[in-house]
């Protein structure tokens, strides 16, 4: 770093750069960014490893930006430190097309590692990438040979350490020992609402010292030098994730905003921007940095130096071990094991043999039980619920603080947490994650369900008892709405098996996906196996198809009856019963109606074909079947919270039942 520029001139040039992108775009965060930037510079110019040329070189230190309506602070310092992100691109922040969207979104901006906005789920991903980082280490680093070895940075503010998800994961951290986990708290006291005393009064360093941190501070966040000793002193310490309480002024250098609400979220205006300018001594117009800060900032010749270090080590390493370096690269590139193919198949012709009437969540488990030593990278969890859930395999070891080679993370009762580690465990790659819970429970951990498909990531939900089939545990416990409240998520495919087939199917669907996440829906109760014309693999993973053909074929075909998980049982009684009046029905099984609105039209048509009458029928809500009933159909379903009894009578009691259905088809045909 040259001596030329004072840190203080760099903190400067964030502060402008921030306040004059939010005032351009009429729209943003300045308050966070200004108050920070002084923590920001310390890290980046001091302590961060990284090559803004190669944002993705697997030794680079991991940051995160929790508190990411601050995102100005991130472009700012990704621009002056040398990425692939100009000054038109800070110009454009928060415009459509743009590489500096509102909040930071990985996939869009070079250097940064996930989606930040939602408070508090920056520091879970930050916790589940610190967690990825020291099982890699753990299962690939050998003596002189550490390939696996990053910090994970998080910067978080008052509304992360508000939500309840901090506590969730903040407190695994502490049991996992993090070590590399480093976290600089924005000790503000200000948000949206004004000073926070009246309703945040956390003592914050005993909270994180019971969790079982390293806790520093407070520092003073505007003292570039108590930052950087802050920062050395966190990356001595090894057994325990560190958190810098760092005090600081929101929208420090403004004269009239800073230490105000009216700093947090909105443009500063001309005027102000103005004395900030002559306050902080920054004598350029807007969009403009001397190219001697540009120097002083640039992180690529050090960077380029620490991954070609890097670069050495792991050619000695793939001498040395070159069966590890493989694995490890193939890990890391996402590519499953060769064979993988050949094993699902294999499961499939076991499971085609054993026709077992089982509950689709005991399949899920058989389907892990084949599945899982195939797959090194499959990484399992639940959230108190695995006896369950079933998320455990044959021989699997429990994830522990002195066993990072475990494979199946108990995560305690924490769903949200769970997802947002779960999918920070994703990003950083080298793992296929996936954790259990009650379907009904989605809904604790939904946001960060929708995030993983925001993400495009390859993150796994489990999700059992799925309907009133669970029984006497009543409306509380039962899902109604779930399924379909999850269907609703762009990007989300939904999984509902009906049998050990179709479980192995969305398993293998769900491991060989890459652009997305996937949820896995199964059931309490046993259902009986599928007597399918065909096991069809292929068209069973695209989402819908035919189950079982109307006896006089398919040009003869007069309704169908669509169905879902353990309701294809019902649906297959009810063709039996219309066959013995010669009425020509066809089951069709839709695990994964998303899947199945992907499909061209001409297999969509051959399924489910126009003109024909259609009866859906699945344990949930109606409304999203309409769609497939092509203009003359009916829906068997429940728009109602479900009731405590026993399992048999609630099927008979929501109208469940082979008679119901034969009198719903037959209406439909006599229209």
């Amino acid at each position: 770093m040259s001596t030329q520029v004072s840190p203080k001139t760099m903190a400067a040039a964030v502060r402008a750069l921030s306040m004059d992108a939010v005032q351009k775009a009429k729209s943003g965060h300045p308050g966070m960014p200004m108050g920070m930037a002084d923590i920001a510079v310390a890290l980046f110019t001091r302590h961060l490893r990284h090559n803004p040329l190669d944002p993705k070189w697997i030794g680079r230190d991991r940051f995160i930006l929790s508190n990411g309506h601050g995102s100005m602070l991130q472009y700012a310092m990704l621009h002056l430190t040398g990425y692939d992100l100009t000054m038109d691109d800070i110009k454009n922040f928060r415009q459509l097309g743009s590489k500096t969207p509102g909040h930071p979104e990985v996939g869009v901006t070079p250097g940064v590692e996930t989606t930040t906005g939602p408070l508090g789920q920056g520091i879970a991903n930050a916790v589940g990438m610190a967690l990825a980082e020291k099982m890699l280490a753990a299962e690939f680093n050998r003596d002189g040979f550490n390939v696996i070895d990053n910090r994970t940075y998080v910067f978080l503010g008052d509304g992360c350490m508000m939500e309840g998800i901090s506590h969730e994961v903040c407190s695994l951290a502490g049991v996992w020992g993090l070590n590399k986990l480093v976290a600089l708290y924005d000790d503000n006291g200000i948000s949206i609402d004004g000073d926070i005393k009246g309703w945040f009064a956390d003592d914050t360093r005993k909270r994180f010292e019971a969790y079982g941190w390293n806790v520093i501070g407070p520092i003073d966040g505007h003292d570039i030098d108590a930052v950087d000793a802050a920062l050395s002193q966190a990356e001595d310490e090894q057994q325990k994730p560190t958190l810098i309480i760092c005090r600081t002024v929101i929208g420090q250098g403004s004269p009239h905003r800073a230490g105000t609400a009216k700093a947090h979220g909105e443009a500063l205006g001309e005027e102000e921007i103005a004395a900030t300018r002559a306050n902080i001594g920054w004598d350029y117009p807007p969009f403009e940095v001397p190219s001697e800060i540009y120097a002083a900032m640039d992180a690529r010749p050090r960077g380029e130096a620490l991954e070609g270090e890097y670069n050495e080590m792991f050619a000695r390493y793939e001498q040395a071990y070159p069966q590890l370096a493989a694995e490890l690269k193939r890990r890391l590139a996402g590519v499953l094991p060769e064979g993988f193919n050949t094993v699902v198949m294999e499961a499939l012709c076991a499971a085609q043999a054993q026709q077992e009437t089982i509950a689709t969540r005991k399949a899920s488990q058989r389907a892990l039980d084949a599945l899982a030593p195939a797959l090194p990278e499959l990484l399992g969890g639940s959230a108190d619920l695995t006896g369950s859930n079933l998320t455990n395999w044959k021989g699997v070891e429990r994830l522990t603080h002195d066993n990072m080679l475990g494979r199946h993370i108990s995560y305690g009762v924490r769903e949200f947490g769970m997802s947002a580690i779960q999918n920070g465990i994703a990003l950083y790659g080298g793992f296929i994650p996936f954790s259990g819970t009650f379907l009904t429970f989605s809904d604790y951990a939904r946001n960060a369900v929708r995030m993983a498909a925001l993400m495009k990531i390859r993150s796994i939900f489990v999700y059992t008892h799925d309907s009133i089939g669970l029984g006497e545990d009543g409306p509380t416990h039962q899902s109604i709405e779930h399924v379909s409240s999850l269907r609703l998520i762009p990007n989300l495919d939904v999984w509902r098996p009906a049998d050990p087939i179709e479980s192995i199917v969305a398993w293998a669907s769900a491991i060989e996906r890459k652009d997305g996440p996937s949820a896995l829906v199964f059931s309490r109760q046993n259902v009986a196996f599928v007597d399918r014309d065909e096991v069809d693999a292929d068209a069973i993973a695209r989402g819908g198809y035919i189950a079982a053909e109307a006896p006089a074929g398919a040009d003869k075909v007069q309704a169908v009856i669509v169905a879902t998980g353990s309701e294809v049982e019902l649906a297959m009684q009810t063709r039996k019963l219309l066959t013995a009046q010669n009425v020509q029905v066809r089951v069709v099984s839709m695990p994964c109606a998303d899947i199945f609105d992907r499909q061209d039209e001409a297999w969509k048509e051959s399924v489910l074909p126009k003109g024909v009458a259609v009866l859906a029928i699945e344990a949930g809500t109606t409304g999203l079947w309409h769609k497939y009933l092509r203009g003359k159909g009916d829906v068997v379903g429940i728009d109602c919270f479900g009731e405590s009894a026993p399992a048999a009578v609630l099927w008979k009691h929501f109208g469940f039942t082979v008679e119901r259905c034969v009198q719903k088809v037959l209406a439909l045909l006599a229209e």
